[in-house]
């Protein structure tokens, strides 16, 4: 095979020619799944907790443990908001997850989401410069069913030991109850990422998208395919932010949401949906094919596809559509057959495609931000002003059809977008600890740089090693085989 050169940027090239567009899609979709379990394999993993402070000598251990550490407690004791000064507490986040909604492979079993806890965990400190640890729980009752109280009571349980605890992969509906009930009881801020965090970035790339197309957010018809956590919060916030739920339509498995849904009035854990049902489609619009007449926007989290969209349904929207579909680890349709159904902006949750709507590029600097000013909580007006910052700074830097929203690549988006999200905590009246924008920015930036330039030492001095060429070449290889 002609792969003894592939690197992760040249990948594209040593996919055989011979492939159709839909072919080479698969085949990095499996490459990317077959270089993760190989990876991990050989790094057992990819986080680890090193030391913050200096060991100079043995006897330093007297400071650093006992007898000195025992005034650390008794100051704690004394008042329990120095643990910020005095400990990690400051800086560091639980990923906390029972593993019952990984990705779009469904319950995996606790353990069974540590994969994705610790890459959030990697996110966080590497974007962010925010310590973080993967937490998984077992959230399963006597009958075998899993209860959010158990989740909600951990987190109440355990939130002393952290600065802020984001919520991975919770089902709904008890994902709704875990976060509305723990945002409220918790001394700190609790966040959903699935939810709040695909709800702010899909904003900041929905403010983009409009303004290329020279559309008034208050004024597009916007379809929403997939009524889970991640879509029910997205329509919110957006919502929230300025759109008028009468001009959208909203689909669960069942079909559209509106008044008419007894089903979902009925079933009190789901609160959330009835809400949209209140408050959109008041023309109880029943199916796709009659939503998608006309509209300006589709947000789809639905379900991994290909074909989920039919390109049908794309055909007929409105002037300049904007297509998001955002399943991973597959789109539900691909940019290329979106683009060919009529599509002018098409954004997904994959980095290997133009414009990744993805909340790695909100999570790290909205915590970072709300960690600086010690917040007791993450209000709805941080998320938006979270979305407004990354479109703001994706604007100055410049935007176009094919890169409406900055990269998580692009490091300074992280402490410009948690200095934004600093300052609305304070005006939320949320913070504990107060300081300026500026201070804010170029605290969240040293923050960043300590945490990549540490990164980069323990690779440039063999600590960490780099990745095995073997280990590229046997992944693609059998994602080829495998599509062949």
């Amino acid at each position: 095979m002609k792969n003894l050169n592939l690197t992760l940027d040249n990948l594209e090239e040593m996919i055989p020619e011979s492939f159709t567009q839909e072919q080479k899609a698969k085949v990095k979709t499996l490459f990317y799944k077959e270089l993760a379990l190989r990876t991990h394999r050989f790094y057992n993993g990819k986080m680890q907790t090193l030391p913050k402070a200096p060991v100079v000598g043995f006897n330093w251990f007297n400071a650093w443990y006992t007898p000195g550490v025992s005034n650390i407690s008794t100051t704690i004791r004394d008042n329990n908001d120095t643990s910020y000064e005095l400990s990690n507490r400051g800086n560091l986040v639980a990923v906390v997850s029972d593993s019952t909604r990984v990705l779009g492979d469904g319950d995996c079993t606790p353990p069974g989401g540590m994969g994705v806890m610790e890459g959030k965990a990697f996110l966080m400190k590497y974007l962010g410069g925010v310590d973080a640890i993967a937490v998984c729980v077992d959230s399963k009752g006597p009958d075998g069913k899993n209860d959010p109280e158990k989740i909600i009571d951990f987190v109440k349980m355990s939130q002393y030991s952290f600065g802020a605890i984001n919520l991975e992969d919770i089902a709904q509906p008890n994902c709704y109850r875990v976060l509305d009930v723990l945002r409220e009881e918790c001394d700190i801020p609790v966040w959903h990422d699935d939810a709040q965090g695909t709800a702010c970035v899909t904003l900041a790339g929905l403010i983009n998208a409009l303004k290329l197309v020279d559309k008034p957010i208050g004024d597009v018809k916007i379809v929403y395919f997939g009524a889970g956590a991640s879509n029910a919060t997205i329509a919110r916030i957006v919502n929230a932010a300025g759109a008028d739920p009468a001009k959208s339509i909203m689909f669960d498995s069942t079909g559209a949401l509106h008044t008419g849904r007894e089903d979902i009035k009925k079933d009190k854990r789901f609160y959330r949906k009835w809400e949209l049902c209140q408050i959109t489609n008041p023309k109880k619009v029943e199916t796709m094919e009659e939503a998608m007449k006309g509209a300006d926007v589709l947000i789809a989290l639905s379900k991994p596809g290909p074909d989920v969209v039919k390109k049908e349904w794309i055909e007929v929207m409105g002037d300049k559509p904007i297509v998001f579909v955002c399943a991973n680890p597959v789109p539900e349709i691909y940019p290329y057959a979106a683009k060919e159904a009529g599509a002018y902006i098409v954004a997904t949750g994959r980095g290997d495609f133009p414009n990744q709507v993805n909340n790695s590029i909100g999570f790290p600097g909205i915590l970072k931000g709300a960690l600086m000013v010690r917040a007791r909580k993450i209000t709805d007006n941080m998320a938006i002003a979270a979305a407004e910052a990354i479109a703001k700074f994706s604007e100055k830097r410049g935007i176009h059809i094919e890169d409406i929203i900055a990269k998580m690549s692009e490091s300074e988006v992280f402490p410009y977008e948690a200095a934004d999200v600093a300052m609305q905590a304070i005006k939320d009246g949320v913070a504990r600890k107060e300081m300026t924008w500026q201070e804010a920015y170029d605290l969240a930036k040293h923050d960043i740089e300590h945490a990549r330039a540490a990164t980069q030492s323990l690779i440039d001095n063999g600590f960490i090693k780099e990745p095995p060429q073997q280990l590229l070449n046997e992944a693609l290889e059998t994602a080829i085989n495998k599509v062949k």
